[in-house]
């Protein structure tokens, strides 16, 4: 049901009572009235009659007929005269008015009153005086049936401008549920115009705050889906292009130790041969053989130390634990003013090879980032399993990190490779955090999933 229809039926019944109870009160006034009336001309002329009647009487029943006769229809009542055998003699004309006109039994019956006789015995008979109240009750029903006539038009006048009132103030509320019915079919920048009326123009100015509110929220999200693909597509490309890159490194630092080292042992090698057949015979040949000799012995510890950086080979032929012993024990060698502890509690975990080799290169840029930045004197490496993944912390107590160093470049010497790990890690499913430590220096956290986040190929 609609609600102009509610509204119209709400007034329609409103009024219909309203016109119901005037109309009962103007039936208790007639009721009232008409009893009033015939009571009143039944008691006169009772009263009248009782008084001529001897009078008449005295005379004889001829007298007294011709006075009936004379006398005529008295209104509201029927006068009979009987003689003393109980023969009529005389009884009342109709009456002339409303000739053939009658009220509705209902209507005689609720507003008429009850019969009244008046009975008055003489010597020669009997008058016999009764109420009639069908006069009365005519003109009762003809003001009854104007009064319904006027209150039935008033009824029917008042609902056809109730419903065309309530239809003009309903009206835009029609056009907010059709607003809303292309909102819900997908027109998302529907707007309402300036409606009539307060409450209108409060809700029609609502929901067109709404629309604005929706559409800018919808632009917001719509945005951030293309930047969380963007977002996606670049770590997908950065994970994509890491593989690549550790496949290179990998073939690299396998070429530097297959080839080049043989190659540079081989050289060493002829270098010492040469030095001993020339001892004694050739001090020109053997110094250069011997100088050839030591050139190659450093170059081989150079590629050596450069190997591990470009590619871990000990990771892949050991595991992790391995690795990470083999990188703390070259730390030491390499800078033997600093104390690099190590604890390893992983049990018997395995990793995934893209997990490993993101654990490891996250405590060889720590190491690296405190000892370079920072001019740590104690680092400790510790990696634990936990209930759902591993975590690495490298902690020093060196200087620290400086205010704003997330804000640098690479330009301005910034710590590129914490931020190459961080989006490695992320790729992974994984969280890292790096911080100041009290009293001083830093720790750098890893945690990664014991199941990698899926990751998909970039084309």
């Amino acid at each position: 049901m609609s609600l102009r229809l509610k509204i119209h039926l709400i007034v329609g019944v409103l009024v219909t009572l309203f016109v119901g109870a005037v109309i009962g009160l103007q039936l208790g006034n007639m009721r009232d009235s008409v009893r009033e009336e015939v009571v009143a001309a039944n008691r006169v002329a009772s009263q009248l009659l009782n008084r001529t009647v001897w009078l008449q009487a005295a005379q004889g029943t001829p007298a007294m007929v011709g006075f009936l006769q004379g006398l005529g229809r008295v209104r509201s009542n029927e006068i009979a005269l009987y003689d003393a055998e109980g023969r009529l003699l005389y009884e009342s004309p109709p009456s002339p008015y409303k000739v053939g006109r009658d009220a509705p039994g209902w209507f005689a019956q609720l507003v008429g009153p009850p019969p009244s006789t008046q009975s008055i015995a003489f010597p020669d008979g009997r008058l016999v005086v009764q109420s009639n109240a069908t006069r009365a009750v005519v003109d009762a029903w003809d003001q009854f049936f104007e009064l319904g006539v006027a209150a039935l038009s008033l009824l029917v006048a008042v609902n056809v401008v109730v419903f065309w009132m309530v239809g003009r103030t309903v009206k835009p509320f029609g056009q907010i549920v059709a607003a809303l019915g292309r909102i819900e079919a997908g027109e998302l920048d529907v707007k309402l115009p300036v409606l009539p009326g307060t409450e209108a123009a409060a809700i029609g100015a609502a929901f067109n705050r709404m629309v604005d509110g929706v559409g800018a929220r919808l632009e917001a999200e719509r945005r951030a889906g293309e930047a969380e693909r963007e977002l996606s597509d670049r770590r997908q490309l950065a994970h994509w292009i890491d593989r690549h890159l550790e496949q290179e490194r990998r073939l690299i630092a396998r070429e530097l130790h297959d080839e080049l080292g043989q190659s540079v042992t081989a050289i060493r090698s002829l270098a010492l041969s040469i030095a001993q057949r020339s001892a004694g015979r050739d001090d020109q040949a053997e110094k250069a053989a011997t100088v050839i000799a030591e050139e190659s012995s450093r170059l081989y510890d150079a590629m050596h130390g450069l190997i591990p950086r470009l590619a871990p080979l000990v990771l892949d032929a050991f595991g992790l634990a391995d690795a990470l012993r083999d990188l703390v024990e070259r730390t030491r060698v390499s800078q033997p003013q600093a104390s690099v502890a190590l604890e390893l509690q992983l049990g018997d975990v395995q990793l995934g090879n893209e997990a490993t080799l993101a654990l490891y290169r996250a405590a060889q840029e720590g190491l690296t980032n405190a000892l370079r930045h920072g001019q740590a004197k104690s680092l400790r490496v510790s990696l634990r399993a936990e209930d759902e993944g591993a975590r690495l912390e490298v902690r020093d107590d060196g200087q620290g990190l400086a205010p704003g160093w997330r804000d640098k470049t690479a330009e301005d010497g910034g710590h590129y490779g914490l931020r190459w790990l961080q989006e490695r890690v992320e790729v992974l499913g994984g969280r890292l955090s790096i911080a100041n430590a009290a009293p001083r220096g830093a720790r750098l956290q890893v945690w990664l999933p014991f199941s990698p986040a899926p990751l998909e190929e970039a084309t």
